[in-house]
């Protein structure tokens, strides 16, 4: 690596940051020694430095790509979200795996953990084409040491994840991921106890509570999704008597992260998945610390933990920012991920269309990308309004060529349409909760970001009490009328309650298609050949203070 994880705040990055918060999380490369009160171990007091490396929500990003100020990933370029200071190539196994070996090599690889909080193998064409393989052989060949369960680490079934769990050579764990059948933890013990350097840490894994909310009923069913603080309070005491150390690897997102670091005592650090944060330096709460990666293997984590005596005595985080320019890629991991597209080549590059500009995707904002999808679906099925589920995932299109695998980071799935008729009363429902969703009382509750719609004009302002958020929704110019049926088109898992979205399937003359959104699109985007963004300013979002 040209560069070492201590490196200066540059300039640039500061330049790019957009509040206080931000300013504090994204110092990406500069090292903040955090000490505070000591926290009690058992056994004989230990002593010295443990090293962790992390990644998180890699949603099958396993080559390089072009990032730019602005809606690069799903969740940056927004108002309260991390923003890319610069345009350039990022990111990418092999780029990864030499700056994995670079820290080990420095830090001796005896003192180093590598571990993945999940989402990592799928939302990819090669891992469609592969079925999740490649990205977990390129996981091995980087050396993981551990991983938890995400919610998309179900997209091809339970029983892939249980074939690719055998492929993996660390383990895949849930705490509260359990088996209906047996009642116990899919694929084992959720808990590991590794020797580091001469200390203990004991690793726990927890998944995504709200996975039942977000992918299709038959990938999962078999399983039973119990909430993962309950179990990190049934499981950390004698993980804690056990371990110098107490490291959760967690899905639930860094909201729920933040509540069970206040709950739950004994935790010394949570490495957070699933929002799509870059937390670091990390951030002290209560007696543990909290840190995240952003996501898509942009960047690798970095975090130090210092005992004396057998208590935390300091604290030293960082990240990598995976610039191509300024990271090699590791020759070995290059070969073995050209090997595995090889025989996929020709279908992940063929040419669909052309972008006339970058078109992004936004999670809690209006998204171009899907108010563009929305657009398509409405010309095509004739109906006033499109629904979509507000994703997190997605890698912006970049202005020139459109190639299948580009467009299938955006729409990976094998989602199917629905036409159905909704009044104005139910409209306003599914807006409500859409306002919900993002801001819920409880951040447990919390699931998908904001609903893409096309064809509506509408406001949510997340200050004001649930139930009471939506306001000035109009369908043509016209004020929504209560009484009146609208012709709808949404994304057919909202019929079966994706998002909490219930009230989509009470609707009237419901037709499930045949033809999936990937398809349809794909063909408009054939036949128009040159693609625009829409313009927005449709939907207008208050956030909290």
């Amino acid at each position: 690596m040209s560069r070492t994880p201590l490196d200066d705040a540059t300039a640039s990055i500061r330049a790019g940051l957009r509040s206080d918060a931000s300013r504090r999380a994204f110092l990406t490369g500069a090292a903040a020694v955090l000490a505070g009160p000591a926290v009690a171990r058992s056994g004989t007091p230990a002593a010295g430095t443990v090293t962790i490396l992390h990644t998180n929500d890699f949603h099958g990003r396993h080559s390089a790509f072009e990032v730019a100020p602005g809606n690069a990933l799903a969740q940056t370029g927004q108002s309260s979200e991390f923003d890319f200071p610069r345009a350039g190539s990022i990111g990418g196994m092999p780029r990864l795996a030499r700056a994995v070996r670079d820290r080990r090599e420095a830090l001796g690889s005896g003192n180093v953990l590598l571990v993945d909080g999940g989402d990592s193998f799928s939302d990819d064409l090669l891992g469609n084409l592969t079925r999740g393989e490649a990205m977990i052989r390129l996981m091995n060949a980087v050396g993981y040491d551990f991983m938890a369960l995400g919610n998309h680490d179900f997209d091809y079934g339970l029983d892939r994840t249980r074939e690719l769990a055998n492929i993996a050579k660390f383990p895949i764990r849930g705490a509260n991921v359990r088996d209906e059948a047996s009642g116990q933890p899919l694929l084992g013990d959720p808990a590991l106890v590794r020797e580091i350097g001469g200390i203990s840490v004991g690793l726990l894994a927890v998944g995504y509570h709200n996975t039942p909310l977000t992918t299709n009923a038959d990938n999962i069913r078999g399983l039973r999704f119990t909430n993962g603080i309950e179990e990190a309070r049934r499981l950390v005491p004698d993980l804690r008597r056990r371990a110098d150390l107490v490291v959760v690897v967690s899905h639930q997102g860094s909201a729920v992260d933040r509540k069970m670091l206040h709950e739950v005592d004994g935790i010394d650090l949570v490495i957070a998945a699933h929002s799509h944060d870059l937390i670091s330096p990390p951030e002290r709460i209560g007696n543990g610390w909290l840190v995240q990666a952003l996501s898509d293997g942009t960047m690798l984590g970095e975090v130090t933990l210092s005992l004396q005596g057998g208590t935390v005595a300091s604290v030293e985080g960082a990240v990598h920012t995976l610039w191509a320019d300024e990271v090699e890629e590791d020759t070995e991991v290059a070969a073995l991920l050209e090997e595995l597209r090889a025989p996929h080549e020709e279908v992940l590059q063929e040419r669909i269309a052309d972008a006339a500009e970058r078109i992004g995707r936004s999670y809690e904002v209006e998204s171009p990308f899907d108010k563009l999808i929305g657009r398509i679906l409405r010309e095509e099925t004739g109906a006033e309004i499109a629904l979509l589920p507000g994703v997190g995932y997605g890698v912006a299109l970049t202005s020139g060529p459109i190639t299948a695998e580009a467009l299938r980071r955006l729409l990976p799935h094998e989602a199917r349409i629905a036409t159905v008729t909704l009044t104005g009363e139910q409209l306003h429902a599914v807006l409500e909760q859409s306002a919900s969703n993002l801001a819920p009382d409880d951040p447990i509750e919390k699931v998908g970001g904001l609903i893409q719609t096309d064809g509506l004009t509408w406001t949510a302002d997340l200050r004001r009490p649930i139930g009471e958020r939506v306001s000035a929704v109009s369908v043509g110019g016209s004020s929504l009328e209560p009484g009146r049926r609208y012709a709808v088109v949404a994304n057919a898992g909202m019929l079966n309650g994706l998002h909490r979205y219930d009230v989509v399937g009470q609707g009237q003359k419901i037709q499930r298609l045949e033809q999936g959104v990937y398809d349809l699109v794909e063909a408009a985007f054939r036949r128009g050949g040159r693609v625009e963004a829409p313009a927005l300013g449709d939907v207008t979002v208050v956030q909290r203070a």
